[in-house]
């Protein structure tokens, strides 16, 4: 079974490099077998973790970024791949 975390930051204005220097340099013991790093107006970033885990395995995630580095709380969400539906 597979499972992919998502992180996702929005950077105090004008330090969104600075975010995604931070969240490219955390590293996560285990590794996961696949980490995409994405950016994205308005300084987010955006970290995907892919598992061979269960939905609900105890996994290592990024952890909050000081909190002068980040104008909100952090959000993260799992997600699950599903079968594509190719008939319609």
């Amino acid at each position: 079974m597979s499972v992919a975390l998502m992180w996702e930051a929005r950077a105090v204005e004008g330090q969104g490099a600075e975010l995604l220097a931070w969240a490219r340099g955390q590293r996560l013991s285990p590794a996961p077998l696949r980490r995409e790093v994405l950016r994205a107006p308005g300084d987010r970033v955006l970290v995907i973790t892919w598992w061979d885990a269960a939905f609900d395995a105890d996994l290592p995630e990024l952890p909050d970024p000081a909190a002068g580095l980040v104008s909100r709380p952090v959000h993260r969400w799992r997600f699950e791949p599903v079968t594509a539906d190719l008939t319609g």
